[in-house]
């Protein structure tokens, strides 16, 4: 009698458990839906609002009175006149030329102290690797006093030169270490079969790592782009001449007059200085987060 009830209850048991299970699911991917659609909301209200600012005449800006959030007469004029402004032309010139030139050096430094630290395995490596991440956690308020002084010896305050010299002090670590964990995920019997032909290091690295480690590569290359074009703290200090000013600083420098902020100009600006990034980010975004998980679960 005990058997036969525990075989007409035994699938049951199994449906409503299979139940449970779905109705757990169901929960918690609505759960999940919940948190990313108010987190969206949070990350994007303030882009939102600078997009709904920029298109505003400084009129509306200046009404209170009305709701922020919708725009009665929207407008261009903002974007024209800092599109056609010469001034803020050579800002977006010299945000180009830093940055180019930021990049092409912080991935020629990194690539060969990656590979070096990485696959070499010379006495001190690991060592020496892990000191190379930790100058990145050195948190550049701290760094642009000396930084200052050492420019300033050199004769190159005031240039934009100078920020060539100083930005890679923020890149080059971090993209090392990318790249370090990126050239250990690569099987050690590409190294063997390489040394059995006759190559020699270098050929190693540019007939083999670098085509076989590109997303992490190019994970290196978004992030030195993002913090070379994104950087403040640096030019603020370092650059005073208005001809020399990349976008971060020269739209606020210009555009703010002691109390007197032209916001529909200031928020048009920020996000022209914004797009580039973003599209970056958008086209290339799998192989950032490919190269950034390599690099942080190997080596």
């Amino acid at each position: 009698m005990s058997t036969t009830t525990a075989a007409a209850a035994h699938p049951r048991g199994i449906f409503h458990k299979a139940g449970s299970l779905r109705a757990e699911r169901r929960w918690a991917l609505v759960t999940a839906y919940i948190s990313l659609v108010i987190a969206a909301i949070i990350m994007l209200a303030p882009p939102v609002y600078m997009f709904l600012t920029s298109i505003k005449t400084s009129a509306e800006i200046a009404d209170l009175s009305g709701n922020p959030w919708w725009v009665r007469d929207p407008t261009l004029e903002n974007y024209t006149a800092l599109i056609f402004n010469p001034m803020f032309r050579g800002f977006f010139w010299n945000s180009v030329k830093v940055t180019l030139l930021v990049v092409a050096l912080t991935m020629a430094i990194s690539i060969l102290a990656a590979f070096a630290l990485g696959r070499m395995r010379f006495w001190g490596s690991q060592w020496l690797a892990t000191g190379v991440f930790l100058t990145y956690l050195v948190p550049d308020t701290l760094l642009f006093i000396p930084l200052y002084q050492i420019v300033g010896g050199l004769g190159l305050l005031d240039s934009t030169w100078g920020l060539v010299l100083v930005y890679p002090t923020l890149t080059v670590p971090f993209c090392t270490w990318i790249m370090i964990g990126y050239f250990a995920s690569i099987p050690k019997e590409l190294d063997e079969a390489a040394l059995i032909d006759g190559a020699n290091w270098m050929q190693m690295l540019t007939r083999i790592f670098i085509p076989v480690a590109l997303p992490g590569i190019i994970a290196a290359t978004i992030f030195a782009f993002t913090v070379s074009w994104a950087a403040f703290v640096y030019p603020t200090a370092f650059i005073t001449s208005p001809a020399e000013m990349p976008m971060t600083i020269g739209v606020v420098s210009q555009l703010i007059r002691g109390d007197t902020f032209a916001w529909g100009q200031l928020m048009a600006g920020a996000l022209l200085a914004a797009l580039p990034p973003v599209i970056v980010y958008a086209f290339l975004m799998d192989y950032y987060i490919a190269g950034l998980t390599a690099g942080a679960t190997k080596g």
